[in-house]
């Protein structure tokens, strides 16, 4: 299965790339997948197309279209250079507004059966946690997102389904703020995360270092359990 290059119709003017999967059966609920700091390169389309081989209309839209347009980005060292100044200089309440023109697209396509979640890696789960604090979508799923030191206060406004996967090599969410994130979902019933042993960030990266296939698998299968729950999409 391929993705697509589609265009998304900004908010406030202008549209943006993003790449679509469709799924097999012709119809399923929407899915965004919101990419690591590297944006939608290869590997990002990949995932959507393994989503939408599981029944998912889904897209992976260019988060950099504001500052670069196309800035898709390889795993070398000036590809990450490049990504976490992008990333850095993002303006998030925009992006929040991209995310809802993504989710509006996704609503008017015929083959979407209407309800739409998100999965967010790395830079992606950030703004994952971010668009269910601002009710975008219906549900959402992170992987190892990365700095909710200052955005935990977001999950005072977060009542759609989530679902958030950590590994416990992770320099990034070091245990005391894996324990702080869990706090802030504290009496959330809607709400669940799981650490996994031995696994380090970016363990769901298949074909990358450090890529860790028990978690990923584990991971991916929970994923798919979560979001046919919510979203209505087939169990694996």
């Amino acid at each position: 299965m391929t993705t697509e290059a589609v265009r998304i119709r900004a908010q406030d003017g202008g549209d943006f790339e993003a790449w679509l999967a469709a799924p097999p059966s012709g119809r399923g609920p929407g899915l965004i997948v919101l990419p690591e700091v590297y944006n939608a390169n290869p590997w990002a389309r990949s995932v959507a197309a393994r989503f939408a081989a599981q029944g998912y209309v889904t897209i992976v839209p260019d988060v950099y279209w504001r500052q670069e347009p196309g800035a898709y980005l390889p795993y070398t060292p000036e590809g990450q250079r490049r990504a976490r100044a992008l990333g850095a200089a993002m303006d998030l309440p925009l992006f929040i507004d991209d995310l809802r023109a993504c989710v509006d697209w996704l609503r008017q396509r015929d083959d979407c059966a209407g309800r739409i979640g998100t999965v967010g890696f790395c830079f992606g789960g950030r703004l994952a946690w971010l668009g269910l604090s601002h009710h975008a979508v219906d549900a959402g799923v992170t992987y190892y997102a990365t700095q909710l030191a200052e955005h935990l206060d977001a999950a005072k406004t977060i009542d759609a389904p989530l679902m958030m996967h950590f590994g416990s090599l992770d320099y990034r969410v070091p245990p005391d703020l894996y324990e702080r994130i869990r706090a802030a979902l504290a009496g959330k019933p809607n709400a669940c995360t799981f650490w996994y042993e031995g696994a380090d960030h970016g363990f769901n990266r298949d074909g990358y270092p450090p890529y860790h296939p028990d978690a990923a698998a584990l991971a991916w299968r929970r994923t798919l359990d979560f979001l046919g729950q919510h979203l209505g999409g087939k169990a694996p």
